[in-house]
């Protein structure tokens, strides 16, 4: 107890044997025993007197010894409740017998508070800081809440670099409420306090650029802390000076430390125009001392995996610079990625429980000797999984996911698996579930050998509804869909799961109508099932679609539409989970059926009357390794697919030959050898009315995670549109169409539109002309390299948003036999890109097209969804 209570605690029972001697005479050299007669409470307004009376612990009829411990203790615990500012214990009366003593608990409440306020504050910050402050209207006010929450407040200020923040707790009374008042916290940031300069010394061996990188936290001006924040962390410093050290230790300077550290404000430049306030320099001066070199290394306790096995991990021979660092990451972890350890060899089966302590048996010279004392334990088994959060999302749903089962033994790369299936599913935050602090638990027994496993999601929006109109091409477009993924066939009869529409299976519905009236209509509507029959990874997709256009152009007030193009179609596809070569493999089968009907459209294909069939085969194989959705950081994701149709042009053995006026075949005969038919002769209608193609695609992406939440994301694509018969040549449809946003416009079938940005929508995409003299697209052959650098800014459930720089390179072909890598198309440029989960991804670019010399090199690019 503070030295204020114990005075307070003093001068409370002072006035108490005051207050009793003014109508009962108490003898404090003589205590005497009552019974508890009544107890009765004055001064309360907020609580009632059976609150006050319960918390003293008096009971009626109870024996009491007056003065004595129990009346301090009542006095105490009731000051400890800090809802008073002044507490006594008194006898109000005695009973005539002089045996049983009234006592009366005379209360001076704290002033309850009405309103909690901030001025100086921007009103972002006032939501976080009363998120921290978990302040009440209602609530008691003291001198321990005003220090406490100046506290807080100023430690939130110092996060954002404001070292010398003030706060002045200003209280009000509220004419209002009786007996409360108003609290305003009256906050002067003060200056941000930014680091302007570091300066080294005594670094003979260890680059200044290195030591620089080495601190996470503490960044100046320098190139490679471009993309970092400058402003002084109090907090931060000391990690980042154990850091400093850290990268001597790399080097094998075991004896390295830190001579001396200087912080101090820069000088203000005398002129107005440049002035540099509150900016600090840092001076660090070390002493590297001697470097050092492994010598032996043994191992001690190990009997599960041999001495050379452990070895092969720790890579370490003798002659080796001492880098305690490195070694500890091959011992514990926190390499990068796909780095193995020994701990994570041993967590893998099962050892929970296992520790290893590198030990220095000598030191002789410049050369350590190392013994690693390894204490294996015994392995454990997985008990409870536990999942929490899960508010909206069937519990099922979220263990299907997890790689870690009940009665198994612990392994560490199924526990990580499962944090990134969980956050890859997309009905959870992947920031929450990712951050080792609240994402997840692990609960070891060693008392009897188990491990209970939490994992805490965090439910996300995850559906979508579009309800927009917007103006574009010189016409407006009306646009209405939805999108619910966490759809549930299974509860669509249950009536109180319409809320709206039955939730909780991941199942993904869509269903989307966008028109302009009789230019422009089309219908689509998909379904997917994750998890067909709920008990394996095999995932099912439906979808249906229906698109018309017409010449009607109501900017030129043109009505017609006796010019069209309709496209409906209907795909049915399975993917299957694979164990070889590794269970991220997923084999993707899909049937798919198109009907194209044309009446005199031109410009678009490579004819403009008549209706095409185009019945399809595509086999896929993916893996994606990355470890979220929207922001991944590190992981990769590759796809490869084969699209096939019937070869129909060497099942033929009719050749049609040309067409008469009266729509008749007078030249047509029968043929031994399919490849003897010459399709030149033939019309558009006959010739296209079953397309024929093989369509070759790989797309592949990595990333890499650099410093902090930097990423590099570095991506590579090819097509290819084949044909089996080259008298019957190229498909008029499923060709590529390169160059721009990535944006179809309006949402059209026939075509695969490429995006390149810092050139004009399908400027890449070379043009032929047909047979009635109109241009089409001919792009049978791309390639497309992308490097991108990301950097997020807001990571949040409601809102994800993120800044890139890319360079960009592609082309597309004819033919085949045109084809030349090194003929590229290059760009550059910057963007943004925002998640929001009611719309989707939306992003803008701006791109400089270096090798466009037609439509100038500057483009802006607006997206909405996905772009590979």
């Amino acid at each position: 107890m503070g030295i204020k209570r114990i005075i307070f605690l003093a001068l409370a029972l002072g006035v108490s044997a005051v207050m009793a001697a003014q109508g009962v005479t108490v003898d404090y050299n003589s205590p005497k025993k009552y019974i508890v007669g009544g107890v009765t409470v004055e001064g309360n307004h907020y609580f009632s007197q059976e609150q006050i009376v319960q918390l003293t612990g008096l009971q009626k009829g109870m024996d009491i010894t007056v003065p004595g411990d129990e009346i301090s203790s009542i006095v105490k615990r009731l000051w400890l409740q800090r809802y008073f500012e002044d507490v006594s214990v008194v006898i109000d009366h005695l009973s005539p017998a002089q045996d049983s003593a009234y006592f009366k608990i005379c209360l001076t409440e704290r002033p309850r508070v009405s309103k909690w306020t901030f001025s100086g504050v921007k009103s972002g910050e006032q939501k976080e800081l009363m998120e921290r402050l978990n302040l009440r209207r209602g609530g008691e006010f003291s001198d321990y809440v005003a220090t406490t929450a100046t506290g807080i407040i100023q430690r939130y200020y110092k996060e954002k670099g404001f070292n010398e923040v003030a706060v002045d707790v200003q209280t009000k009374k509220d004419t209002m409420i009786n007996g409360a008042i108003r609290v305003n916290f009256a906050v002067d940031r003060g200056e941000k306090i930014k680091i302007r300069t570091i300066d080294f010394e005594g670094n003979d061996h260890v680059k200044d650029y290195k030591l620089a990188l080495a601190m996470k936290k503490t960044k100046d001006r320098r190139l490679v802390s471009f993309f970092s924040s400058k402003k002084f962390n109090e907090k931060e410093y000391p990690n980042d000076k154990k850091n400093l050290v850290s990268k001597f230790y790399e080097n094998g300077f075991r004896d390295a430390r830190i001579i001396k550290d200087s912080i101090y404000f820069l000088p203000v430049k005398d002129t107005v125009k440049h002035p540099t306030p509150n900016r600090l320099r840092i001076d660090f001066e070390f002493d590297e001392g001697k470097q050092y070199y492994f010598r032996n290394i043994t191992w001690t306790g190990n009997s599960v995996y041999p001495t050379e096995s452990l070895n092969e991990i720790l890579k370490i021979k003798k002659g080796d610079i001492y880098d305690v660092v490195t070694m500890e990451k091959r011992l514990f972890g926190g390499g990068k990625q796909n780095d193995y350890d020994i701990s994570k060899l041993y967590g893998d089966n099962g050892y929970l429980f296992f520790s290893v302590q590198p030990v220095e048996l000598n030191v002789v010279g410049d050369s350590v000797d190392v013994e690693m004392r390894v204490v294996e334990g015994k392995p454990a088994t997985l008990n409870n999984i536990i999942i929490n959060g899960n508010d909206l999302t069937n519990e099922r749903v979220v263990r299907r996911q997890v790689f870690t089962r009940p009665g198994y033994l612990f392994s560490q790369t199924d526990f990580e698996r499962s944090i990134r299936e969980i956050a890859s599913m997309g009905q959870f935050d992947p920031e929450a579930i990712s951050d080792p602090a609240r994402g997840y638990s692990i609960l070891p027994n060693q008392l009897n050998n188990t491990v209970d496993l939490v994992y805490n999601v965090t439910e996300k929006p995850s559906s979508q509804l579009e309800l927009s109109g917007g103006w574009g091409g010189n016409t407006f477009v009306a646009t209405v869909g939805v999108s619910f993924n966490n759809f549930s066939t299974r509860r669509i009869l249950d009536k109180t799961a319409w809320r709206p529409v039955p939730l909780g299976d991941a199942q993904n519905l869509s269903i989307r109508f966008q028109t302009n009236g009789t230019y422009y209509t089309s219908f689509s509507a998909s379904f997917s099932e994750p998890w067909l029959f709920g008990k394996k990874p095999t995932s099912l997709n439906l979808s249906a679609y229906y698109t018309r256009q017409t010449n009607s152009y109501l900017a030129l007030n043109i009505k017609n539409n006796d010019q069209y193009m309709e496209v409906y179609g209907f795909a049915a596809g399975i993917g299957k989970r694979l164990k070889w070569p590794d269970n991220y493999f997923v084999l993707y089968n899909q049937l798919s059926w198109q009907t194209y009907k044309l009446q005199d459209w031109y410009n678009y294909f490579m004819f403009s009357t008549g209706l095409s069939n185009n019945l399809s085969y595509t086999l896929s194989l993916q893996r994606n390794s990355t470890d979220q959705q929207i922001y991944p950081r590190q992981g990769s994701d590759f796809s490869f697919s084969l699209q096939l149709t019937p070869p129909y042009s060497l099942l033929r053995h009719t050749d049609w030959g040309a067409v008469d006026e009266d729509g008749n075949y007078p030249d047509k005969k029968r043929v031994a050898n399919p490849r003897d038919i010459d399709y030149s002769q033939q019309n558009a209608a006959t010739r296209y009315k079953w397309i024929e193609y093989h369509k070759w695609s790989f797309k592949g992406a990595i990333y890499t995670k650099l410093v902090g939440d930097l990423v590099l994301m570095t991506r590579a694509q090819f097509g290819y549109l084949g044909y089996y018969n080259r008298k019957w040549g190229y498909s008029p449809f499923e060709g590529y169409i390169v160059g721009g946003d990535g944006m179809s416009g309006y949402n059209t079938y026939g075509s695969e539109v490429i995006s390149l940005r810092g050139y004009e929508n399908y400027s890449l995409t070379d043009v032929i002309y047909t047979e009635n003299g109109s241009q089409a697209y001919a792009g049978y052959l791309y390639d497309k390299f992308t490097v991108e650098l990301r950097y997020p800014v807001v990571l949040q459930p409601q809102s994800t948003i993120f800044v890139l720089g890319f360079l960009e390179g592609g082309n597309c072909w004819s033919d085949i036999r045109k084809f030349n890598p090194f003929q590229i198309k290059r760009s550059a440029g910057v963007g943004v890109r925002v998640f929001l989960p009611m719309i989707g991804l939306l992003g803008v670019d701006w791109g400089w097209g270096f090798d466009d010399k037609t439509n100038g090199k500057s483009q802006f690019h607006f997206l909405i969804g996905q772009q590979f």
